[in-house]
């Protein structure tokens, strides 16, 4: 018998996977998580029966929420990561041996260890990498307890604004990241998607609540083949750099980082908007 894994993306349309084997199913206290196999994804885990990370393209998502901060501000050290559990953010910031602290902050702990044992592809850098450190809280407790000016950038990995990452789509939680932000740092948010009405719905809230609170706000787009309409988005704020005016490609260049996404002429065109979305963004 075929065994199919479909997330529904609108109660008409879903998208499916044909699956070779269920590897694991846990539920904590927090949400419900799955592992699967298959052949064109290769292993790919979901939360509450929406996908989070696949092996096939897990590298777009995480090139994306973290490169373009570091060829805005290539002189990053401090860096908050909220979310992440997969790994694979943690992995791209530690590619970068300026940065001298990666502190991440995943409130399920499982999350952590079921990646570390069934996508090390994401999660080996977690125990490899001295300047990881890992906290198992609420990232939004840990943000407004954190001390001001303490990081140059934050990175919010996060769910959906539903369950345990509602609270990191809130005023409260954007203005705390501002609060310990230095001047010069830089908050990248996943943004939701424009396509699909709810998506879109929360993509104008957290777009909305992000502008009152820092002086510059910015959205860049990606393609995620197994999100909801593939067309994916990250916001992009700051307290005084602008990732185009400030943009330093030749300093990135000497990182000399392979990348497999990102590259400085995608940096620029991704904040080049299609007009549907500029038009909803407008609109808050």
């Amino acid at each position: 018998m075929d065994l199919w894994f479909s997330e529904f993306h609108t109660p008409d349309a879903k998208f499916s996977i044909k699956v070779k084997e269920h590897l694991v199913t846990e539920q904590t206290k927090f949400q419900r998580i799955d592992f699967f196999r298959s052949d064109t994804f290769g292993t790919f885990f979901t939360i509450d029966g929406l996908i989070m990370v696949t092996e096939k393209d897990e590298f777009a998502y995480h090139e994306m929420i973290c490169h373009p901060a570091f060829a805005t501000n290539p002189y990053i050290k401090n860096v908050l990561i909220i979310g992440g559990g997969d790994g694979g953010t943690a992995r791209e910031v530690s590619r970068y041996p300026t940065v001298q602290k990666i502190d991440m902050v995943e409130i399920d702990e499982r999350v952590v260890r079921l990646c570390q044992q069934y996508l090390p592809q994401t999660a080996s850098i977690l125990d490899k990498d001295e300047r990881i450190n890992l906290f198992f809280e609420d990232g939004v407790e840990f943000v407004k307890n954190a001390p001001g000016n303490s990081y140059d950038l934050i990175l919010v990995d996060s769910t959906d604004p539903i369950g345990p990452g509602e609270g990191l789509f809130t005023t409260e939680f954007y203005s705390n990241c501002y609060r310990i932000l230095t001047d010069c740092g830089i908050l990248i948010n996943q943004h939701e998607s424009p396509y699909y009405e709810r998506d879109a719905r929360e993509m104008k809230r957290a777009h909305q609540k992000i502008k009152r609170i820092f002086p510059i706000a910015k959205v860049y787009d990606f393609h995620m083949p197994s999100y909801p309409s593939g067309h994916w988005l990250f916001g992009f704020a700051s307290k005084s750099l602008d990732p185009i005016e400030d943009f330093k490609p030749e300093e990135w260049k000497k990182f000399n980082l392979k990348t497999r996404y990102y590259n400085l002429e995608l940096h620029k065109a991704s904040f080049a908007l299609p007009t549907y979305v500029k038009e909803l963004l407008e609109s808050v």
